[in-house]
């Protein structure tokens, strides 16, 4: 299968000099599952132009920095992919933004939350026993890095993570071909350590410092690329 990786941000550059950039993080997560993946990348942020979502395998739309409330030239011809791609049933996976944009572009609700940063090793919910979470636990522990969420979920949604932090931390719709998360399975330690760092003077030191000591928790980011890379794969 050819995943074509919408990428719609870099990794901060006081960072760029340590760490990958997000397509390849994606590309590290997916083939550590050992599904069979092929890769491409449109970096849309960049100015790249969207092909037709009916062409492709399978999109992932990654994080960003930017908001889907804010003025970029590039959000309105996504939303419309993402429309499109969801019209035509291609298997469509967003990610931290890529989950903000989904839900805005289908009907969703989407803002910067009063509760702040969201930050380290978050414990979510499952809540939709789909065949593809068949196997999971009753929760899963994912890194995050986020101020803004999901506040309403399209009417074509349905939350399978929930914590009460992120009440709509998964979406699942219902045509069956696209999934969302808040989360950043993507994401290894020691990148999130980093990016909470880089967030020290912005979110509260002690936010910080919990989120840092919140690492200590087991992850369950490999189980989730294998969850997605199950859903991703029965789109096929």
């Amino acid at each position: 299968m050819k995943l074509t990786m919408i990428q719609t941000g870099a990794v901060p550059k006081p960072l760029r000099h340590r760490f990958m950039p997000y397509p390849l993080m994606f590309q590290t997560m997916f083939d550590a599952t050992g599904g069979d993946f092929s890769y491409e990348t449109i970096a849309v942020f960049a100015g790249a132009p969207l092909p037709d979502p009916a062409t492709l395998d399978a999109i992932l739309i990654t994080g960003s920095a930017a908001g889907v409330y804010e003025d970029h030239a590039w959000l309105d011809p996504l939303r419309q992919f993402i429309r499109d791609a969801y019209s035509h049933k291609t298997g469509m996976l967003g990610i931290c933004f890529g989950h903000q944009i989904m839900a805005d572009a289908l009907g969703g609700d989407v803002r910067k939350s009063d509760k702040g940063w969201g930050l380290g090793r978050h414990r979510y919910a499952v809540q939709g026993r789909h065949a593809f979470l068949s196997n999971a636990p009753p929760t899963l522990a994912i890194a995050c890095s986020h101020q803004d969420q999901v506040l309403l979920a399209p009417p074509e949604a349905e939350i399978i993570l929930a914590s009460p932090f992120t009440p709509h931390a998964g979406l699942s719709y219902r045509n069956g071909a696209a999934l969302s998360l808040q989360a950043h399975p993507e994401f290894a330690d020691d990148y999130t350590a980093a990016l909470a760092e880089l967030r020290r003077g912005k979110a509260p030191d002690g936010l910080v410092d919990t989120a840092l000591a919140s690492l200590a928790t087991p992850s369950n980011s490999a189980d989730m690329a294998r969850y997605i890379a199950q859903f991703l794969g029965a789109r096929a």
